[in-house]
């Protein structure tokens, strides 16, 4: 999965007195897309390669590798382009480790985005001296926002519940859905199942988690069997296709980035029985 990245480690503790040097890293977004070196080979930009009085931001060490974030909304930087999250995962040039912080440096960059003013009293935010996170005068504090969401596969003997959403990557995928207030990420996985497919489930069993900073998720695995009657009536509003498909029939997600394609690939080998 995209956090799998060893023999490298992120060290994601904030680090507010941290200054940047010449040749460490520096991400930059632009309509949720990230400024690269452009080139066959896209690298990413170095300190060195930006205006001296550009707004950074800490965000994390992987290995001994700092990176730091621009927060400057207007950049004309020359040999450089613009690679949407998408077209980035598909990228075989991209290391899964490159690609992982692309994507958390993407997560932090639209909570510093959306946390510039106080939601409780509209004055301007400013940074923590001493941890990451945002204050205002007033006293409020905001933290970096994460959603818990769940990824559900459903069993039916050799079979599991596949669909492809109606909107975005066109893979097979699993039921998954964002928990709501007040609802367990059991709850969720029963709820979402049914709203998507009109299929009911028992046995909702924990699996593995990812963070998923492209849609600030931290997504909770379960596997669970089908309870009752297996007739899918699909919400064509969020899907173009659900269909129970058996083990050796199952199209894998051309990479290994999701932990969709993980417990899609765990299901085919009959790991998970």
């Amino acid at each position: 999965m995209i956090q799998d990245i060893a023999p490298h480690r992120l060290n994601n503790a904030y680090n507010p007195t941290a200054i940047p040097k010449p040749e460490d890293f520096v991400l930059a977004f632009q309509e949720g897309k990230v400024l690269l070196k452009s080139g066959e080979h896209p690298e990413f930009l170095r300190r060195k390669d930006f205006p001296e009085k550009c707004k950074l931001v800490y965000l994390f060490l992987i290995d001994d590798t700092a990176f730091y974030l621009c927060q400057d909304e207007a950049l004309d930087l020359q040999n450089t382009a613009l690679w949407g999250m998408r077209k980035l995962r598909g990228f075989e040039g991209m290391s899964k480790t490159d690609l992982f912080a692309i994507f958390t440096a993407k997560h932090l960059w639209d909570w510093y985005r959306d946390a510039c003013f106080c939601g409780r009293c509209g004055k301007p935010m400013v940074h923590s001296e001493r941890e990451r996170a945002m204050q205002c005068t007033c006293g409020y504090t905001a933290y970096p926002r994460i959603m818990p969401a769940v990824i559900a596969g459903v069993k039916n003997g050799d079979s599991i519940l596949l669909t492809k959403y109606r909107t975005g990557i066109s893979y097979n995928a699993l039921i998954a859905g964002f928990t709501e207030i007040g609802e367990t990420a059991e709850e969720t996985v029963a709820r979402e199942v049914y709203e998507e497919t009109g299929v009911r489930v028992k046995n909702i069993t924990y699996y593995k988690s990812q963070p998923w900073g492209v849609a600030n998720d931290l997504l909770m695995g379960f596997y669970c069997d089908l309870d009752g009657d297996s007739q899918i009536t699909m919400d064509e509003g969020e899907l173009k296709y659900a269909a129970w498909v058996r083990r050796e029939e199952i199209e894998l997600q051309p990479d290994d980035a999701s932990l969709t394609n993980e417990m899609m690939r765990m299901f085919k080998t009959g790991a998970i029985q």
